[in-house]
């Protein structure tokens, strides 16, 4: 099997605001939308600077549902950028919650962690250095001992 590319499909309440939130958050441009005639979009994809983000509307009598903003979420997804604290900004003007203040982190990163008002999380972060996965075994080693 040859995979030829992943994109992230993402599951909202109200895709259109969703959509203007990614715009405004992250400099995300939309593609295209279908929308049902009952104002409900089946699919839009959004362009993040090359990456392609997919989403829709829930859809319950298909089993697509949106995670709860006020639960917990077992998906993360990784936004590389080029200043971190500015992005995080944005994303909290834009109406995202905080969920980890920025910081250098062990592994060559400064990063932070917010909740989009859908419900998804998000890790903004730029490189600070360059490490081989050998130091950031030995940093994350020292960090969990402590």
């Amino acid at each position: 099997m040859m995979i030829h590319e992943l994109f992230a499909y993402l599951c909202v309440n109200d895709a259109a605001a969703a959509i203007d939130f990614y715009r405004k958050a992250f400099g995300a441009t939309e593609k295209f939308r279908l929308t049902e005639p009952s104002g409900r979009i089946g699919h839009a994809e959004l362009d993040f600077d090359g990456t392609t983000v997919m989403l829709a509307d829930e859809y319950p009598e298909f089993n697509s549902l949106r995670p709860r903003p006020s639960e917990s979420t077992p998906v993360t997804i990784h936004l590389h950028v080029d200043n971190a604290d500015a992005v995080v900004a944005r994303a909290l003007d834009a109406g995202a919650t905080l969920e980890r203040e920025v910081q250098d982190e062990f592994y060559g990163e400064r990063g932070g962690v917010v909740r989009d008002p859908f419900g998804h999380r998000w890790n903004i972060g730029h490189s600070i250095e360059e490490l081989s996965p050998e130091e950031m075994q030995r940093r994350y080693t020292a960090m969990m001992e402590q």
